[in-house]
């Protein structure tokens, strides 16, 4: 196995790393993993949420810098979910923290999980995409994203955001 020090990216500016001596390192590539185009643009959409979230900067902030930096650009589908979260963000991310069980918020949330969430809630609300699909693409990046419990934990939020919907 290679040292993981070999495959260090550098730090973006401004970013530091969560503990020292933390290193930031390539992910695992899904290169091969086949998806639908649908998937591709909800996973383009999670990667540009996350990263406004993880930056705290606007959404448009960071399309701009990633077009800036030679980023491809924008699938039709990733703008559209876009701009309609930004659009309903307040709704969308009520909508979560209604469904939220006990003491957890949506800042408490795993951030791929709340930007999983955050996606499917608008599809749910707000698209005439069926439910269980909208439902499924999450838990699906969510195997390939996120932590073990993500799976489950989305399934129920997501089951009760669809449910309180009507």
């Amino acid at each position: 196995m290679s040292d993981p020090e070999e495959k260090a990216i550098p730090l973006a500016p401004g970013e530091h790393p969560p503990v020292p001596g933390a290193i930031k390192v390539a992910t695992k590539d899904y290169a091969g993993t086949r998806h639908s185009a649908r998937t591709k643009s909800r996973k383009q959409a999670l990667d540009i949420l996350f990263e406004a979230d993880l930056r705290g900067e606007p959404i448009d902030r960071v399309v701009e810098r990633r077009s800036q930096e030679g980023d491809t650009g924008v699938r039709e589908y990733t703008a559209q979910i876009i701009a309609g979260y930004q659009s309903h963000q307040p709704a969308v991310d009520q909508h979560i923290a209604e469904c939220l069980a006990g003491d957890w918020t949506l800042a408490r949330m795993a951030r791929i999980d709340r930007n999983l969430a955050r996606i499917a809630v608008w599809e749910l609300d707000n698209t005439t995409i069926p439910t269980q699909a909208a439902i499924s693409e999450a838990l699906e990046l969510a195997e390939e994203l996120s932590t073990d419990d993500s799976v489950a934990f989305l399934n129920g939020l997501l089951s009760k955001a669809a449910e309180a919907r009507g």
